[in-house]
């Protein structure tokens, strides 16, 4: 953990003696030395009733995914192994407490809003929140008051939330009980995050952050401020998508604002009883690992960024862009781990470089939208694949390139509630063709994937814009979901 002191950095000492464990990782390996007969769950038995599966998985796998038992202690209620890691990770994050999560960030994100906001009760936040915040909105019924964050007029990605933005929206709704914020955004735009958390704190609002794609700020000083660095009331971190733990991996965190024994109770309520000890120690030595190491693996990871962000900007027309966008308002700060690439000089969408990356290179990149591609780089990455990359990215503009595109559609559409997403999710609703849906109020969520930000939230009205620009989403080739009918033919409205 990187704790900053002015312009100082110290790491604690008692946190460097205590990082070098991993208890549930350790409680698994000596369970598997045992000669256990297997009378629990699950049923494959250490893999002896699902050969093909083992076979498959491997041995190792299949004999460390067992249930919740006295040694290894159980995450709903955890008293011993599960305790002590999670002890061990809000050390390492700088937290009050710390949560394992094996239902993904959703389930972080969700419990997030569940902890803080009730029904009839008022969530700032931005209007670029990934579908689980509409859907914990949904479940509980709690009123979005939205913040516009803007889109860079040629990148056309959406900013951060301006300081000033969230101030008229706190001044104009004084009885909301909190605010929500991404960051960073999966584009690498860093709001004022100690800013809004000194403005929501001063006004008796609470400040959850979707810290999904910042696990590695909090263990580097040349990065943005970590969600805790800064005082939030709640952080979900997404550990397996920068910080190398398993697929729907995450934690948890919280701060000095918040009742630990509560936000326990409210994770219960929706997660899983039987928490996957495979994700549980994933979690656990990847934050050791972290612990111990992440400012030398993150250093790399900058250093591979800005690297790979030279040489695209060396072949021509397409533009890797980077701290230079930084404003101190709506660009508050740019996490230098995120290689986004502008391919639209180059007469491109960013969707159809993503196609050809992996159609014709063999190379997957994270996401593509209109104008940009997305390179998500982590702790395990090389420059000889960055290489690999920027050459194909050379070879695509030779043979494929055409006229520079000069104009894109915003990624923000502002919406127009009419309904609580969870008034407009229960109402009585019907489909409708798609051409004739506008002016009525949208029942379901709409939503480009990754990364899904919906387009259209459940009790939003149905407006031209939206409706255009599904078709040219559809045109060039983005993902769709959400809608009950994936063809788009109909959508979903209240009655």
């Amino acid at each position: 953990m990187i704790l900053r002191n002015g312009s100082e950095t110290r790491v604690s000492r008692e946190y460097q003696r205590n990082q070098d464990r991993a208890p549930i990782a350790e409680a698994l390996e000596a369970y598997s030395s045992e000669r256990v007969v297997p009378f629990d769950v699950p049923g494959h038995k250490h893999g002896r009733g699902n050969p093909e599966l083992t076979a498959f998985l491997g041995e190792r796998t299949m004999v460390l995914d067992v249930n919740s038992m006295k040694p290894l202690d159980n995450l709903c209620h955890p008293v011993s192994v599960i305790k002590e890691a999670e002890e061990l990770a809000a050390d390492a994050f700088g937290a009050k407490a710390a949560f394992f999560m094996v239902g993904g960030t959703t389930s972080s994100v969700q419990a997030m809003v569940f902890s803080v906001v009730k029904r009839g009760e008022k969530l700032i936040v931005p209007r670029n929140v990934h579908r689980s915040v509409i859907n914990a909105m949904v479940l509980c019924g709690a009123i979005p008051v939205y913040v516009d964050p803007g889109a860079h007029e040629t990148y056309g990605i959406a900013l951060g939330m301006k300081l000033s933005d969230i101030e008229d929206a706190i001044r104009e709704n004084p009885d909301a009980k909190a605010v929500f914020v991404n960051n960073p955004s999966y584009y690498g735009i860093c709001s004022d995050l100690s800013g809004i958390v000194k403005v929501a704190h001063a006004h008796g609002m609470k400040v959850i952050v979707d810290e999904a794609h910042g696990t590695h700020l909090s263990f580097s000083d040349r990065l943005p401020v970590s969600a805790m660095a800064a005082g939030a009331d709640m952080a979900a971190v997404s550990m397996h998508k920068s910080g190398g733990s398993l697929t729907q991996s995450s934690f948890l965190m919280i701060g000095e604002g918040l009742s630990a024994e509560y936000v326990r109770q409210i994770i219960n309520l929706t997660q899983t009883t039987s928490g996957s000890y495979l994700f549980l120690s994933s979690l656990d030595l990847s934050r050791k690992r972290l612990a111990l190491h992440g400012r030398e693996l993150f250093d790399k990871v900058i250093d591979m960024a800005e690297y790979a962000r030279a040489e695209i900007n060396s072949i021509g027309g397409y533009y890797a862009f980077g701290s230079e966008l930084v404003d101190g308002n709506a660009v508050y700060d740019f996490d230098k781990t995120k290689l986004v690439i502008h391919t639209l000089p180059v007469g491109l969408a960013g969707i159809e470089v993503y196609d050809l990356l992996r159609d014709e290179y063999d190379i997957q990149m994270e996401f593509g939208d209109f104008g940009n591609c997305l390179a998500y780089l982590s702790v395990g990455d090389r420059i000889r694949d960055l290489e690999r990359l920027v050459g194909a990215l050379g070879e695509i503009r030779r043979l494929f390139g055409k006229d520079p595109i000069t104009s894109l559609p915003s990624n923000y559409i502002a919406p127009i509630v009419a309904l609580s997403p969870q008034e407009a999710f229960y109402a009585d609703s019907e489909h409708v063709p798609f051409a004739s849906a506008e002016g009525r109020v949208a029942a379901e969520s709409i939503m480009c994937y990754p990364p899904g930000i919906p387009v259209l939230a459940p009790g939003e009205k149905i407006t031209s814009e939206v409706l255009e620009y599904l078709v040219y989403a559809q045109e060039k080739g983005c993902q769709i979901t959400g809608a009950e009918d994936s063809t788009l033919q109909t959508l979903r409205v209240v009655k």
